[in-house]
């Protein structure tokens, strides 16, 4: 398998850790859509990370996809229950850590206009989509060591991997000290040897 990524993408550290998590081989083929030469739109439409192309060439994309799809390896370390709803649950949870994710990737490129162009408004309204986010997260995972379970899951992955992205480029969002239990689970998460070879690069 190859995976297309670019190293600072949340969707595709996701995609990264869960391969990490279930030891599956694979060969990263760094690629940021933003640049010139990109190669993502020819194995990928949408000119989005991350892609996973098989070795017969079958190829899918979007994170929760590609998720869905190492689940059906059935490689060690399942991140999803065998129960219908409750993988409908961790899903909710997935898509609630993704959306944490899109509104943070939106205030940033948002930030990043020019003077003239850019929009306090729709900043204030991704990080009113964070903070709410965020609240609900902390609420399912209260009082809990994972959200699903007596394991560790798609939706601890995911709300980890959100929680890190917001450290990479909104470390003012002090997540740590306004909700302890979500607190705890990154202090559990990134920790491990899937999140520590994922650290994206600063800038």
């Amino acid at each position: 398998m190859k995976l297309f990524a670019s190293l600072t993408s949340p969707y595709a550290r996701k995609v990264r850790i869960i391969l990490a998590e279930k030891d599956l081989p694979f060969e990263l083929v760094v690629d940021s859509p933003w640049e010139s030469a990109t190669r993502v739109p020819d194995v990928n439409p949408l000119g989005k990370v991350p892609v996973l192309v098989l070795d017969d060439g079958e190829v899918f994309f979007d994170s929760p996809v590609i998720a869905a799809y190492l689940e059906t390896l059935h490689a060690p370390l399942a991140l999803m229950p065998l129960d219908p709803l409750e993988a409908v649950r961790v899903r909710q949870t997935e898509a609630l850590a993704d959306g944490i994710i899109d509104a943070a990737v939106t205030a940033l490129l948002e930030s990043r206009r020019p003077d003239g162009e850019r929009s306090d408004g729709v900043i204030g309204r991704q990080m009113d989509k964070i903070g709410r986010g965020l609240v609900v997260l902390e609420k399912r995972i209260a009082g809990r060591t994972w959200f699903h379970g007596e394991a560790m899951g798609l939706g601890d992955v995911s709300a980890a991997v959100a929680l890190g992205y917001l450290d990479l480029r909104f470390p003012d969002v002090d997540w740590r000290g306004r909700h302890p239990a979500l607190k705890a689970l990154g202090e559990r998460m990134f920790e491990r040897p899937s999140f520590v070879t994922t650290v994206p690069p600063a800038g």
